[in-house]
């Protein structure tokens, strides 16, 4: 066999690769062989049908078969021979097998990149100083009030007005019949002024007493969210059925019994100090990542397959759609399509290649291997993180090699992060906000 590799930049070769006409020939003489003990050909008994017989009945499949069979085992011995690092699977279109004479094709592929080693030191980087303020503690008491408002009927007789929730049987139609998208709904709640279903629908509905029914025509503006009703206009039916306000609870201790295992205010207060400092600590690391690697970036150049791009991308696009499965919606209902979003994430995907290939050439670099007391910490973090115990995190990665082999090299990405900025200064600021506050 004969292999020669062109390249087409850094990462992209094609293989040349020549099969001898003797491996060609012993390969269809074998499946002629096989194929002629099963055969079963009118006027001929089993095992007895000639090949020129076969040939011109089976020629096309035998040959197809054939051709994929050389191929895979040519490509896997060209594998061994050039020792090319490649990601993926080939790009092969094979000829047709000529059965007098070797068998070539071409199998365009994509290598690792090579990254030379890369100097990490010297970066600037600062980390900044973010804590939770009594302001913020406040400010998620009261979405939580307002997550516990009740809305009650109001108790004196007058027509609807803005801020009001009103209660309504709706229904829309186009062009005097029934629209599929606005049938039939019977109290329907909804605020008037924060345009919920239109503007229109909301200004329609001011003035209407209970119990009055109003035609109400709603125009969707072309960027409308659903865009089943974008760009349509819609008369809707509607009758009012009750005109109700919202009731905030008191923020004391009563309320927070309701939101959880709480007994007074001040638990409640200490929880959400809580989860907004765990919240800045993984903002300080995500900044301090950013600063890192666009740092990096600009010292290292170096091409990104293709191939790995695109499977870092379907992995961001199979995780926003379980996320909308999770909420039982579809890319469809949310006007969403698939390939806009591979359009907008395409960039994202790209960098976190880019970021995984800088990580993994300083894992190299630095000959880091993990210890069996690291990795026993990873499995105890990851089962704090999801609230189960160790033994099921540790049966979830110790039955599958993959798994274990990423959840290992991960925590050796943590450790190459944690180097990197072991072996820099980092300045600890202020938040601008609080700095520019300090200095008034």
């Amino acid at each position: 066999m004969k292999v020669t590799v062109e390249d087409r930049s850094s990462v992209k070769k094609v293989m040349h690769i020549e099969i001898p006409e003797a491996d060609v020939t012993r390969k269809l003489d074998d499946a002629y062989k096989t194929l002629k003990k099963t055969a079963k050909v009118k006027g001929f008994r089993p095992g007895k049908t000639p090949r020129s017989v076969l040939e011109r009945l089976y020629k096309k499949d035998v040959h197809a078969d054939v051709t994929g069979e050389l191929i895979q085992a040519a490509y896997v011995d060209a594998l061994k021979e050039t020792e090319l690092k490649v990601v993926g699977s080939p790009t092969v279109d094979p000829p047709e097998l000529d059965p007098k004479g070797p068998y070539q094709f071409d199998a365009e592929v994509e290598v690792h990149p090579e990254i030379a080693d890369i100097d990490f030191t010297g970066l600037t980087l600062k980390r900044t100083n973010y804590a939770a303020s009594e302001e913020e503690v406040d400010l998620q008491l009261k979405m939580m009030q307002k997550n516990l408002a009740k809305r009650e009927p109001i108790g004196e007789a007058r027509s609807a007005q803005e801020g009001d929730f009103v209660q309504v049987d709706y229904e829309g139609f186009k062009e005097g019949k029934p629209f599929e998208e606005t049938k039939k709904t019977e109290n329907f709640v909804f605020k008037i002024g924060d345009g919920h279903i239109s503007e229109d629908m909301d200004k329609g509905v001011v003035g209407m007493n209970p119990g009055d029914e109003k035609e109400i025509t709603v125009v969707f503006p072309e960027d409308y969210f659903n865009k089943k009703l974008a760009g349509h206009t819609v008369d809707f039916k509607v009758k009012l059925n009750e005109i109700r306000k919202e009731v905030l609870p008191e923020i004391d201790d009563e309320m927070a019994k309701q939101l959880g295992p709480f007994t007074t205010l001040d638990e409640v207060k200490e929880k959400i100090r809580e989860n907004l400092t765990q919240g800045y600590e993984k903002r300080k690391e995500q900044e301090i990542n950013e600063q890192i690697f666009s740092q990096i970036l600009e010292k290292v150049e170096f091409e990104v397959p293709d191939v790995m791009v695109e499977y870092e991308l379907n992995s961001i696009l199979s995780d926003a759609e379980r996320s909308f499965s999770y909420h039982n919606k579809t890319f469809e209902e949310a006007g969403i399509s698939r390939e806009s979003l591979a359009e907008k994430y395409r960039d994202t995907a790209e960098k976190q290649v880019r970021r995984q290939l800088i990580l993994g050439k300083i894992i190299d670099q630095e000959k880091m291997d993990l210890a069996d007391e690291d990795l026993e910490k990873g499995y105890e973090e990851m089962a704090a993180a999801y609230n189960q115990p160790v033994d099921v995190i540790k049966g979830i990665y110790g039955n599958s090699g993959d798994k274990l082999e990423l959840f290992k090299h991960a925590l050796l990405e943590k450790q190459a992060i944690k180097l990197i900025m072991e072996r820099n200064e980092i300045e600890t600021v202020e938040p601008e906000k609080q700095a520019s506050e300090a200095a008034e």
